[in-house]
């Protein structure tokens, strides 16, 4: 069979390293495999499937320096995943038999009991039955950290092969923000690093676990072990599996490009990944160990893994340029012999022109010219299949959301820069976020309204507030101490707060009494996670900017989620459900899924219309516009209908979840009327929410060239009110729905 398309030259900055033990492993796993019976007899492998695919080889080629019975155990895992994924194929992907691929997955969380000795169930085939023997040989060893982690992603790895079933069975090839959001869970790569810790004897901290660092270094290794898959494997997936979850496909569909090209670009996202990966490395761990006053041990363990995910990058690429079981140019593999290291010095001699290739992109990203010119933005024709109201309490609101500015000092000079103000009253107004409000929470009460447009004014004026008053002066050390002064006005057990030094710990010390006062402590404390989230993503932005560094496009969207102030929104309807859902619910890929793509759709609106106001007039680097015209070397508006494409898509998932997802939900959960009625309404919200958001894009000032050209405090003559806006509102039809929360307009 012709190969579909030429391999790429893919970016290899680390050599291949093999570990000894590797003929012990081979030995070893066979024995292992005949005895769970996934060789002779399981209708998956025979001895010439399973010898020619040389699990062994992948895993002492992914973990050289692991000890002789922990690469065995490692080898067992990987020999177990493999099968589960072509059992699963043979089972239930070809006959798209959905019921009885979900009775299947149901039965395996029973082999994974959380904490060491628990009874599992009896297995009934090879693949329960190899989960319950490694469950039992691993967990003993690690932590109930690690063992909750790995259980996660295990869970992950299983249970989310029913979105590629499903999607199978409809025909339906995912957008790719979608689809590198669900290949991290379904292709199994955080799995693959929770092994790296148990094979590296080096558990990463619980302290640091969570945060954004080791979860960059995370998703950036998941996101490159599984890009990489996908242009070995797209030859057996797709053309002989019918399978619709490979990254070429996805890109071919979405860019209407040919497999050479559609190959390519995945590959210049791999490689972007794993430029990620060493940026994260080498700029974040440093200040993480110091913040959290890591002891030596816990700093060696993290650099022994972030060491270990590095080994597991060239060695999987080694791995797949010998496996039977992918498509690697065979003329070039078969001078590679499968037993031994004769094709290291291989993967050494190709690091000087890996790294030569990719150069000129690494640096074309930190080369960006700022401030220029770069014209009004055009608006294309958005894809928006829903209408709102607009609140009748809108003139009230707009009129209390100046004085509330005007009371906690928003239009003040900034304390400490003499003449420095970050917005005047005029520029409130012609912001007009009382209107944003009013569109997003149509049915809200006045004192609800209120609160909505304080929030989007506290959270705009924040995004504005560190760019004027850190990013002008390079000042890292003092946005760091304002952040973490910010979180002292969300006390979460008590009422006791700091005096506010000026209008943000001011404007968010109110509406933390007037929002959290209500809650319960456990509400408070995951309203101000969400918040914290939003604040510590603008230090992330300033640190960017300081390197003049344009993001990585996955890295960018997945905090843009949090700049725009997501998580904020998110939790406080979820806040206002009460307990009708349970919690589980809310965690599922359908409602995460709804919930992305409607904040998807809202983020790169918002990029679309201030790409001028940002590039332009404020010498930013965080656009999704700009990224894409980075990432794929094209000009504006190649960019930007790649990026209305992307809204249209996400829009389109959008609509599939709550038409198609949602419904069946319900059900698989069994959920009663007043849950479903609670998720329907969510629904409406994120729907009210969006159709809002562009409402306020289209009538407010704040992205038009000639208000863009007067600084703030300059003497014109007073704008009164938002004369005109919000006299199509009279054209929309009404729906009902409600939603709360703030996004963080750019």
């Amino acid at each position: 069979m012709s190969e579909p398309f030429k391999l790429p030259e893919f970016y290899e900055p680390y050599p291949a390293r093999l570990n000894p033990h590797l003929e012990a492993a081979r030995d070893h796993s066979k024995t292992w495999a005949r005895e769970m019976e996934m060789i002779e007899g399981s209708g998956i492998w025979d001895e010439h499937d399973f010898d020619s695919h040389d699990y062994a080889l992948l895993c002492a080629y992914t973990h050289p320096d692991a000890p002789a019975a922990e690469l065995a155990t490692v080898t067992d895992w990987y020999v177990w995943v493999f099968f589960f994924d072509d059992h699963f194929l043979e089972s239930f992907k070809r006959n798209q038999d959905m019921a009885g691929a979900k009775a299947y997955l149901d039965r395996l969380s029973a082999f994974m009991p959380p904490h060491p000795g628990g009874t599992p169930a009896v297995p009934t085939n090879a693949v329960e039955r190899g989960l319950a023997d490694l469950w039992a040989r691993t967990v003993p060893a690690m932590s109930e950290g690690w063992r909750r982690r790995f259980a996660e992603s295990t869970h992950n790895l299983l249970e989310e092969s029913m979105w590629e079933l499903s999607n199978i069975s409809k025909g339906r090839v995912a957008n790719p923000l979608e689809y590198i959001e669900m290949r991290r869970k379904v292709g199994g790569a955080p799995w693959s690093a929770g092994i790296v810790e148990y094979a590296a004897g080096a558990e990463v901290p619980e302290v640091i676990a969570a945060s954004r660092p080791m979860r960059v270094l995370r998703d950036a290794f998941a996101d490159g072990v599984h890009l990489r898959n996908d242009i070995f494997s797209y030859q057996r997936e797709v053309e002989d599996e019918g399978e619709l979850s490979n990254g070429i496909l996805v890109f071919e569909r979405f860019l209407g490009c040919d497999t050479q090209q559609a190959a390519d670009s995945v590959n210049d996202l791999l490689t972007s990944r794993l430029q990620q990966f060493e940026h994260t490395a080498l700029t974040e761990l440093a200040p993480l160990f110091a913040e959290h006053a890591l002891d030596p041990k816990s700093c060696a363990d993290v650099l022994a893994y972030v060491k270990g995910l590095q080994d597991w990058q060239s060695g999987g690429h080694e791995w797949h340029m010998r496996s039977s079981r992918y498509m690697n140019g065979t003329s070039e593999a078969s001078d590679r012999a499968l037993g031994g290291p004769s094709g290291l010095g291989t993967s050494a001699a190709r690091i000087l022109s890996s790294l030569a290739a990719t150069m000129p992109k690494r640096l074309k990203s930190h080369a960006h010219v700022p401030y220029e010119k770069v014209g009004p933005s055009r608006i294309p024709d958005f894809y928006m299949p829903y209408t709102t109201q607009l609140s009748p309490h809108l003139d009230v609101a707009r009129e209390h959301a100046v004085e509330w500015g005007r009371r906690v000092g928003l239009f003040d000079p900034v304390p400490g820069l003499p003449g420095t103000a970050v917005w005047d009253e005029r520029k409130h107004r012609i912001f007009d976020l009382p209107l944003c409000a009013a569109g997003i929470h149509p049915d809200a009460s006045l004192e609800e309204l209120d609160l909505s447009s304080d929030w989007l004014s506290w959270g705009t004026y924040g995004d504005d507030y560190y760019p004027v008053v850190f990013g002008r002066t390079r000042d890292m050390a003092g946005a760091k101490a304002c952040t973490e002064r910010l979180s002292a006005f969300m006390p979460v057990e008590s009422t006791a707060i700091p005096a506010p030094a000026n209008p943000l710990e001011r404007g968010l010390a109110d509406l933390w009494v007037r929002t959290a006062g209500p809650m319960t402590v456990s509400a408070r404390r995951t309203f101000r996670d969400a918040i914290e989230q939003m604040t510590s993503s603008w230090l992330w932005e300033l640190a960017n900017q300081f390197e003049n560094r344009i993001p990585d496009p996955v890295d960018y969207m997945e905090m843009r989620r949090h700049t725009f102030g997501s998580d904020l929104t998110m939790s406080l309807c979820r806040l206002s459900h009460g307990r009708t859902v349970p919690p589980e619910v809310y965690r599922t890929r359908t409602i995460l899924g709804m919930e992305h793509a409607a904040v998807n759709y809202a983020c790169l609106l918002n990029d679309v219309y201030s790409y001028q106001k940002e590039i332009e007039f404020e010498g930013e680097i965080h656009n999704c516009i700009l990224v894409v015209q980075n990432f794929f070397d094209c000009g504006y508006e190649e960019a930007l209908g790649i990026v209305n494409d992307l809204m249209t898509s996400r829009m389109q998932e959008f609509e599939h979840i709550v038409n198609t997802e949602l419904p069946a939900l319900f059900d698989e959960f069994g959920l009663d009327a007043a849950a479903r009625a609670t998720l329907t309404g969510y629904a409406e919200e994120l729907k009210h929410w969006m159709a809002g958001i562009l409402i306020w894009h289209q009538q407010c000032a704040r992205y038009v060239e000639s208000e863009l050209r007067i600084p703030v405090g300059a003497s014109r003559q007073s704008l009164k009110g938002p004369t005109g806006l919000g006299t199509s509102a009279a054209r929309i039809p009404p729906m009902r729905g409600r939603t709360a929360g703030a996004v963080i307009l750019g």
